[in-house]
């Protein structure tokens, strides 16, 4: 077990306290909050259009629709690993993130470009989730190092809520967008291109750079990466993290299901999204503040049952308004109890020198799991329907979270 005390002591020592004797959340986590809720807008206004595009607008089948969607969710785990050892391995976690960061906003302007061609539409996301891969590790590394062990939670919640802000704010646009001019699908990709830039201006101006002598002895390759998974904990914690993954449905089918449920009209569904991100924004920081004092795993494992009580409404629980508030709710709420918790329980698991390339193997297997995930959800949609599937999904969700309580892979640690 590994703990990154050299930094973290230091950034403890100059972070101010609040009244209550607290230390506030350093200005390099507000600052990284700042520039993923630009991304964010960015980001979000091409996801919110993107379902309704491909679906309704090229007319791809669910199948093809979870081939692609995994893909843009998966395509990130070839790049994560490598990235996260070079951001370790030269000290430079920010040039990297930054890297990230300019390689999405490129792409936006490819989303333009390749309208009407599936394949040119495919090659584009993939480079869009390109440079999400690599600039998620070091980001989250920064906020893991600019913190001390036991404000992490509330710390990444802090980050979430901002970065939340940018969820709720980027399906707004695109709604906006899109009502105001008719099938304008062209300004919404180049309004997302100026957010994502400014983006980029707000990380080299503002965000300062995590340097730290090394404290395990160890060199920063990626032999030691890969290495980091003999630790028990960590493996435990990756292992269960994937499992999981595997049976949640993504987002854009969740959105998807409801618009299928309620016979949402086209031009209302770019604002599903918004519910989630409400509830995500609201509770982030009181969520991790709950995984600093009572324990991440189980606020993680909390998540997925609310998960579950939204795979169960939309099995046939609930209808018409009930079904719609209540099951964005439960989205959100997962949301927030498991995005930022999960890397602050691995957090305190890793040494600071690879402290980047262990949040990255994390964040590999939940992407190669969030990719296999949307290809069987689609796969069952296209072969049995929509209700079989779903159902499918919930049994798979409920067997898993059941199986993670038992094992619990962070009991033998203060976590």
């Amino acid at each position: 077990m590994y703990i990154a005390s050299t930094r973290s002591a230091d950034a403890a020592a100059a972070m101010p306290e609040d009244g209550g004797g607290r230390r506030r959340v350093a200005g390099n986590v507000l600052a990284l909050g700042a520039v993923s809720l630009v991304t964010d807008i960015s980001s979000e206004m091409v996801t919110a259009v993107l379902p309704l595009y491909l679906v309704l607008g090229l007319g791809f089948s669910p199948l093809q629709f979870g081939i692609l969607d995994g893909l843009y969710s998966g395509v990130t785990a070839f790049v994560r690993v490598l990235g996260g050892n070079i951001a370790d391995r030269r000290q430079s976690r920010k040039l990297v993130a930054g890297v990230g960061y300019g390689v999405s906003a490129l792409a936006k302007i490819g989303l333009i470009v390749s309208a009407g061609s599936a394949t040119a539409l495919g090659l584009v996301l993939a480079a869009d989730r390109t440079g999400k891969g690599l600039r998620t590790a070091p980001r989250d590394a920064l906020i893991s190092l600019s913190s001390t062990p036991d404000t992490l939670g509330r710390a990444f919640g802090v980050h979430r809520a901002m970065d939340t802000v940018g969820a709720f704010l980027g399906p707004l646009m695109a709604f906006l967008l899109l009502w105001a001019v008719t099938g304008g699908y062209d300004t919404v990709f180049f309004v997302s291109f100026c957010f994502a830039v400014l983006g980029v201006l707000l990380l080299v101006l503002f965000v300062s750079d995590q340097r730290q002598p090394m404290t395990s002895g160890r060199a920063v390759s990626m032999r030691a990466a890969f290495g980091l998974l003999r630790d028990n904990a960590f493996r435990r914690i990756c292992l269960w993290a994937v499992v999981l993954g595997l049976v949640t449905v993504g987002d854009a089918f969740v959105y998807l299901l409801l618009q299928k449920r309620l016979d949402i009209a086209p031009e209302y569904f770019a604002i599903l999204p918004l519910g989630t991100a409400g509830v995500y924004l609201l509770l982030a920081v009181p969520m991790g503040q709950l995984a600093d004092r009572f324990g991440r795993w189980k606020v993680f494992l909390a998540g997925h049952v609310a998960l579950l009580v939204a795979y169960v409404l939309l099995v046939g629980a609930a209808s018409g308004t009930l079904l719609l508030v209540a099951s964005l709710a439960a989205h959100g709420i997962f949301y927030a109890c498991t995005d930022g918790v999960l890397m602050a329980a691995a957090g305190p698991l890793l040494p600071s020198e690879l402290k980047t390339s262990g949040m990255a193997l994390l964040q590999t297997g939940q992407a190669l799991a969030k990719l296999l995930s949307s290809v069987l959800f689609g796969a069952a949609w296209t072969l049995w329907g929509m209700d079989t599937a779903v159902i499918l999904a919930l049994t798979a969700l409920a067997v898993a979270t059941f199986a993670a309580v038992l094992a619990h892979p962070l009991r033998r640690t203060a976590k």
